[in-house]
């Protein structure tokens, strides 16, 4: 099997390192370089319309109740139409509008937000031989004659570890946890952060449906992967206590 030219690109988007990783011949030709930046300038333009830690963005401004759906960007209302299919598929486990300590709810699509960002992005290489990753959420492709990619699966509760390792030559890999960002999976019929589950990973073909799940089930706890039955997805989940469970035809 061929061992193709490699050549990697990396930025910080969304607070969090993405890399670019590309296979093949002409990587320093100037028509990938311009799909390259066309990927990242796509992330940054999604970070502006949907992040929650921006006063200015769209999201917060819904939140505030300046700015309608309607009125917002046009990305905005097709993600709201995706969170709300989001939350059907996983019966109500996904929910964008998370319940506020006084009762209130605001609008958070995150869940959804990176993996629909990256999936977008990676259409603009053409089928290029790739691995697109952002902070954990992985999508890829492999020109024929190539090896697959590899894609390590961090372990939770040490994340100097590799709990796993995924071989995959299309598809995608998502993974929710606490590993880097606390317990911030919010369970959304009680409000509060998940106790029970330490970190989910879903593959499956489409990255965006992959971190719902993820959320999904992350959120619900440990019997979480139950979502995906009949999905076409498969899952591990790491639990708090360190036992491990999966889906049939993980391993």
């Amino acid at each position: 099997m061929l061992t193709p030219p490699r050549r990697a690109w990396v930025e910080q988007v969304m607070g969090m390192p993405v890399s670019l990783h590309l296979r093949g011949p002409g990587l320093d030709s100037a028509p990938v370089q311009r799909s390259v930046d066309a990927v990242f300038a796509l992330l940054r333009e999604a970070d502006a319309v949907f992040s929650t830690y921006r006063a200015d963005s769209a999201v917060s401004r819904i939140n505030r109740g300046e700015l309608t759906v309607a009125d917002a960007h046009p990305w905005v209302a097709e993600v709201a139409r995706l969170c709300d299919e989001a939350r059907v598929r996983t019966g109500g486990w996904f929910d964008a509008r998370l319940p506020g300590p006084g009762g209130e709810r605001s609008w958070d699509p995150s869940g959804l937000v990176k993996g629909w960002a990256v999936e977008r992005a990676a259409r603009l290489l053409s089928g290029a031989d790739c691995c697109l990753n952002a902070g954990g959420d992985v999508i890829v492709s492999t020109a024929a004659g190539h090896p697959p990619w590899r894609v390590g699966v961090e372990d939770p509760l040490r994340p100097s570890r590799l709990a796993e390792v995924v071989t995959l030559a299309s598809g995608a890999v998502a993974t929710s946890g606490t590993a880097r960002r606390g317990a911030h999976i919010v369970d959304p019929y009680r409000g509060s952060p998940t106790a029970e589950v330490a970190g989910v990973t879903v593959t499956g073909p489409s990255l965006l449906w992959a971190d719902v799940y993820a959320t999904a089930a992350a959120a619900r706890g440990v019997t979480g992967l139950d979502l995906l039955r009949g999905t076409g997805y498969r899952g591990l989940l790491i639990g708090r206590d360190g036992r491990t469970r999966a889906t049939r035809g993980w391993f």
